[in-house]
């Protein structure tokens, strides 16, 4: 039988328990009190069916294991035979997932299913984009924090499987300090320090700058492990590379976006940081289609 660890991009990890989680919670949102009145009132019980879900367009696919488990919750009967997984290319009109059992649980479904899958499909799609303009050049594509709230884990999975990195998953797994930061402990060396004497030998400190002033004033303290360049232009940011040569890891920040994205990779950063790959990504447009 088919599961929904067997559909994840076979290159990165998302916790069978987010999965169960994230659909638990969104089929509680929308099955209400009394369930699915439509399906219950026009559809008889021993009703069965055939689906496909199809993508009409073309782009990178994610999202699929939870479609499963929301299938699989709602109907243990349901028979699903999957065409393609996680972080494979699909056509418009390729169909995803072959869908046969209880008719009440498919209608159910549909739109839950398609939910994440539209979502993390159009992340995943976004950053493909995104990695395919760096293509020829060192640097990697991150997100950031900036994701739907209760969504992170799976939206930061869709990233990976359109070909990007991750950045931060929240404020416990790296020290990032910002330039708020700075102002409230009294300068870059002050902070740097306390960051420095606090963290253990696992933790990595990245601080954030906007001027190649405050870049050399990082680089002599010898202090951070990564320099966030925020908000620099391209002649700024090659000369930030020539600065740094080498010492600590260069991440380009602000205004990354997708006609720049090119231009910044070719400055020489290590990465460059978007929110965009998440709080800007459109839907991917899929459907569940009944086969009769």
């Amino acid at each position: 039988m088919i599961t929904p660890t067997s559909l994840l991009h076979p290159d990165a990890f998302l916790s069978p328990l987010a999965i169960e989680e994230a659909v638990q919670r969104a089929l509680a949102e929308d099955l209400g009190r009394a369930g699915d009145i439509t399906s219950l009132a026009t559809i008889p019980e021993a009703t069965r069916a055939q689906a496909v879900l199809v993508a009409r367009q073309s782009g990178v696919i994610a999202g699929l294991p939870l479609a499963l488990a929301t299938l699989q919750k709602l109907s243990p009967e349901i028979e699903v035979r999957a065409h393609v997984r996680d972080a494979a290319r699909v056509a418009r009109g390729q169909h995803v997932l072959t869908i046969s059992g209880p008719a009440r649980g498919i209608l159910t479904a549909e739109r839950t299913s398609l939910n994440f899958v539209g979502r993390l499909s159009g992340v995943a799609t976004l950053t493909a984009d995104y990695v395919a303009r760096t293509e020829g050049t060192k640097m990697r594509i991150c997100c950031t924090r900036k994701t739907t709230p209760g969504l992170r884990a799976l939206e930061k999975y869709a990233v990976r499987c359109g070909g990007g990195f991750n950045h931060r998953f929240g404020l416990d797994d790296a020290i990032l300090i910002k330039d708020n930061h700075i102002a409230v402990a009294g300068g870059i060396r002050p902070v740097l320090e306390r960051a420095r004497a606090h963290a253990g030998h696992l933790v990595k400190i990245e601080i954030e700058v906007d001027t190649l002033a405050q870049l050399r004033e990082v680089l002599d303290t010898g202090l951070a492990d990564a320099v966030l360049l925020d908000n620099m232009d391209f002649a700024t940011l090659r000369e930030a590379v020539r600065i740094n040569e080498g010492r600590v890891a260069l991440e380009a920040s602000g205004g990354v976006a997708l006609d720049s994205i090119a231009a910044i990779a070719a400055t020489g950063v290590d990465y460059a940081s978007s929110g965009a790959l998440t709080h800007s990504a459109p839907n991917f447009d899929c459907a569940l289609d009944i086969e009769t």
